[in-house]
């Protein structure tokens, strides 16, 4: 006998976070994949739980419709299968009440956006959906894809280019107030996607920008966000999950830790579904929540990435497992930790913990290749200002160097070095760029020089600081001779010069240290 489909008839309305089918769409959502399912989506029904009302979310695909088809197909429901090594929970939000792809149609994107029963737009996109130049933070106008964006009547295929086609229309028709809620790891992130779109709209057509900005002013609102959860990449064993848990097949089940938070600037154009009922933290300041959580967790989970996926682990958890490993993430956070002002409602040495519990969640088994991916935009928002403010002091941050390191040893290897096969699988849109600048730099110091001089990534003003750009390069030398075990120990003690015959190499090409009385430098 085949179990059902997922569908409203075949689970009890009990499975469901909101029983209630929405039969108004009030949010669009940009960026259809597995955070949003898990997260956006699972407040909104929590709210719509306890509050009912016109909140449904027209969830919008950016090229891939494989989510959007299995939606459509499930009664636009999916399970998300909540891990942890205690066991699973299977939960059904049930927010949904429509799927787009935009690649497909790019035109009834912006029709949504500027639908009069719109009132709120949120986005997860990642940090390299908002086309920005690295060098100046602004909006890329010499990427080919913006510039087809603004030639007029073209149909807009970025996401800064569909909301500022989309505020445009309404701003010049209905004029309904709407709010733009980005919930992406970019500092300020409200702020920045606010600075994106009028600019958008500032080098579009001259008869109604003015117009537009002007209307922006009194009705559109950003507010910052901040978003967590860990939410890995889906699978047929999250699938099997749910049919085990639920009695009913879904294609799509997305996995999720336990852990979830949502902090939000209470600045809002127009009515907003009642969030705080799924735990939503409202506040007039989220900068603190945002750096707090863009270096301490996100920047020291790309280290993990990087010397895990070096050091030849699949998953975070097998990663922070090597001591090693656990240990530079600890030294990475007291880099971290001066840089950030750690919220009043916040006790930092509980958090920590709780990030490294997060982190050991074998059960969730979070891949270092997607946790490394698009390091070039990633990095670009954890790394320099933290950076700078140290060198600013007079000190080196030996593990923000080593993280730079082993990203470029991951996604840009030296001539003649193999990072492996999880270094392979890590995506980046600066990949080509960096490889080419690899293969013509004669020494790393020169590489490394290169990247941060040309490449795109980090800021000129980093550029400037040669002792960074030096121990950088001397990280990549002591990963590419000795080890991701060798350049962690270097980083947590640069005064002792390693005695690199004490290393030795096991069966699985994994470094170890025979301990004993270190050279003096």
């Amino acid at each position: 006998m085949t179990e059902p489909l997922l569908s409203r008839t075949s689970i009890a309305a009990s499975e469901l976070i909101n029983p209630y089918p929405p039969t108004e769409t009030g949010i669009v959502h940009l960026g259809l994949g597995n955070f949003h399912r898990a997260h956006q989506a699972v407040y909104t029904a929590a709210a719509l739980r306890h509050e009912p009302g016109p909140w449904g979310i027209l969830g919008v695909a950016n090229r891939s419709s494989t989510i959007a088809d299995a939606m459509q197909t499930q009664e636009l429901l999916y399970s998300v299968v909540e891990i942890s090594p205690d066991g699973a929970q299977v939960r059904i939000p049930g927010t949904h009440t429509g799927t787009l792809v935009a690649d497909q149609d790019p035109d009834a994107v912006v029709r949504a956006i500027a639908a009069p029963a719109t009132k709120i737009v949120t986005i997860t996109v990642t940090e390299h959906g908002y086309t920005v130049a690295p060098e100046t933070g602004s909006l890329d106008m010499d990427a080919e894809v913006v510039r087809r964006d603004l030639v007029p009547g073209a149909a807009p295929r970025t996401t800064i280019g569909q909301i500022a086609r989309g505020l445009t229309v309404r701003a010049l028709t209905h004029g309904t107030p709407i709010t733009i809620v980005s919930c992406d790891n970019l500092l300020s992130n409200g702020r920045q996607t606010e600075r994106l779109v009028r600019e958008f709209i500032a080098a579009g057509h001259v008869a109604v920008r003015a117009e537009v900005q002007t209307w922006i002013d009194a009705n559109v609102r950003f507010p910052n966000s901040m978003v967590d959860r860990i939410v890995p990449s889906g699978g047929a064993r999250y699938n099997r999950t749910t049919l085990a848990h639920l009695g009913v097949r879904d294609a799509i089940a997305v996995p999720a830790e336990p852990f979830t938070m949502w902090v939000l600037e209470n600045r809002f154009a127009a009515a907003r579904p009642a969030w705080e009922h799924g735990g939503a933290l409202f506040t007039d300041d989220v900068e603190p929540y945002e750096l707090m959580k863009l270096r301490l967790l996100n920047g020291t989970h790309s280290l993990i990435a990087y010397l895990g996926a070096l050091d030849g682990h699949a998953t975070i958890p097998d990663a922070i497992a090597q001591p090693f490993i656990e240990d530079a993430a600890v030294r990475v956070l007291d880099d971290y930790l001066p840089t950030v002002t750690v919220p009043d409602t916040m006790n930092i040495d509980d958090y920590i913990q709780q990030l490294f519990s997060r982190w050991s969640n074998s059960a969730l088994g979070h891949r270092t290749s997607q946790v490394g991916s698009d390091g070039s935009v990633k990095l670009a928002q954890r790394v320099p200002l933290p950076a700078l403010e140290h060198l600013g002091r007079g000190r080196l941050p030996q593990h923000l160097a080593l993280t730079v390191a082993a990203y470029l040893c991951c996604v840009a290897p030296r001539p003649g070095f193999t990072p492996g096969s999880h270094a392979r699988a890590m995506r980046d849109p600066a990949r080509p760029r960096l490889a080419e600048i690899s293969e013509k730099a004669t020494s790393t110091t020169e590489f490394v020089r290169s990247v941060f001089e040309t490449g795109g990534i980090f800021p000129t003003s980093l550029a400037a600081h040669t002792d960074f750009l030096t121990r950088v390069a001397e990280f990549i030398d002591i990963l590419v001779r000795h080890g991701p075990v060798t350049a962690a120990a270097e980083a947590a003690d640069p005064a002792i010069t390693l005695d690199t015959s004490r290393w030795t190499r096991g069966s699985d090409s994994s470094l170890h240290l025979c301990y004993g009385a270190p050279s003096p430098r």
